[in-house]
């Protein structure tokens, strides 16, 4: 493998690689009527790119119903995955990005807070051969935006951080991606991205090819 390409790209997959984040946002929503509140921009931060207990914590507190928590929890996913199957669209660019990889032998990773069900949802969609590895929200103590989950993606791999591009859509994975160590490849889907050190954003992944991911890596592959 050439020095200049990463040693593993690991994807988020909620946004990044599929287009899901309005499903998520569509069923945060419905829920929120049925409590009767009215999801705003104010609400983004704690909607998108976030694990659904976080999303459930929200709408519990702002609301202040009397329905646990946990219900809304498995409310919240049971929507969401019923909405999943029904229209899965991968994002542009991703398909074509997962071969390449694949040609130059390159691991990569799924790296999501969804629940394992919904991960496996998207798989058996875009098919599981493209990844090395995946890890949905249930396989880390902590999941984004701590660093959990992709230092897990990293270690199963047997790489460092360092060497492996994240590639995310939100704040929150960009977060999580970067506190790991890995080099991020952001591509904002709703929430805008500002660029920083050890980030670079892109308006699209139709932009994203083997050596601009190379290029990002603190550490080249050997």
């Amino acid at each position: 493998m050439p020095a200049t390409h990463p040693a593993a790209v690991l994807f988020d997959m909620d946004g990044t690689l599929v287009d899901t984040e309005h499903l998520w946002w569509q069923a945060a929503a419905e829920l929120a009527a049925e409590l009767d509140l009215t999801l705003t921009d104010a609400d983004l931060p704690d909607v998108l790119g976030q694990a659904v207990e976080h999303t459930a914590a929200h709408l519990h507190r702002t609301s202040r119903t009397a329905r646990a928590e946990s219900e809304l929890v498995e409310h919240l996913n049971n929507t969401f995955a019923a909405k999943v199957e029904a229209e899965i669209v991968p994002r542009p660019g991703a398909l074509a990005l997962l071969a390449a990889l694949q040609e130059a032998r390159i691991p990569a990773a799924l790296v999501s807070a969804s629940p394992r069900r919904v991960v496996d949802l998207v798989l058996s969609a875009l098919g599981p051969h493209w990844f090395a590895t995946t890890l949905a929200a249930e396989d880390t103590p902590r999941t984004k935006p701590a660093p959990d989950p992709y230092l897990a993606a990293a270690e199963r791999l047997g790489l460092d951080p360092a060497a492996c591009v994240a590639v995310e859509d939100t704040p929150t994975g960009v977060a999580s991606a970067h506190a790991a160590g890995c080099a991020v490849l952001a591509v904002p889907s709703t929430v805008p991205i500002p660029a920083g050190d050890g980030i670079t954003v892109l308006d699209s992944l139709e932009r994203a090819d083997l050596a601009l991911l190379g290029s990002l890596t603190a550490a080249p592959a050997s």
